[in-house]
């Protein structure tokens, strides 16, 4: 598989370019390869990124269930720029880092609570066709978060789901966050790693 974007990158450029490299240096400490993919269609861009920091300021369900629950739907969609950058905003806002790298083999890992697993597993159930979440799985959750909460996993796991699979169909992938702070590498599922080194 190419580690090129399907488009090539546009120059971020203009007052609105230097805004947006400005901002994206001082979050991220660099400008992401992938904003010049995105840059050809900048009311898009702008759309996304605005709806993505108004989920982000949400506050009815706790930031590291939502991270966990974010970067589980970019791991079963395959995404590595989602499940990378996910990992490494955890880092940034002084979430449970230990966990997050564990999320793509959450199923092995014991380090996660059973609330956690479920938040997890709901996502999962998201990201597939048809999607697959159960009744007794949504009363549990309902149970575990209140309705607020799990209308506040649900909107931010759909949003999730639409970018993951636009990074994928654009052939965006990880820009490598993680390493960039020093991050141990995310954790492999144990059946991804015997496959992967066969």
């Amino acid at each position: 598989m190419s580690t090129t974007a399907r488009i090539p990158a546009a120059p971020v450029d203009g007052i609105l370019g230097q805004i947006v490299k400005t901002m994206s240096r001082r979050m991220f400490g660099k400008v992401p390869e992938s904003m010049g993919v995105l840059w050809h269609h900048k009311d898009a861009l702008k759309a996304s990124m605005a709806y993505g920091r108004k989920l982000d300021s949400w506050d009815k369900l706790d930031k590291n269930l939502s991270t966990y629950a974010t970067m589980a739907a970019a791991a079963t969609i395959g995404c590595s720029f989602c499940l990378d950058f996910g990992y490494f905003m955890a880092h940034n806002h002084g979430l449970d880092e230990t966990k997050a790298r564990e999320v793509p083999r959450w199923r092995e890992s014991a380090v996660f609570t059973p609330v956690e697993r479920r938040v997890m597993e709901y996502a999962e159930a998201m990201c597939q066709t048809p999607v697959e979440v159960t009744d007794e799985l949504s009363a549990a959750l309902l149970d575990d978060l209140g309705p607020a909460g799990l209308v506040e996993l649900t909107t931010k796991v759909g949003f999730m789901n639409a970018t993951a699979r636009g990074n994928v169909a654009l052939g965006i992938h990880s820009e490598e966050f993680a390493d960039a702070c020093g991050l141990a590498p995310l954790a492999t599922p144990a059946a991804a790693a015997v496959t992967s080194s066969a």
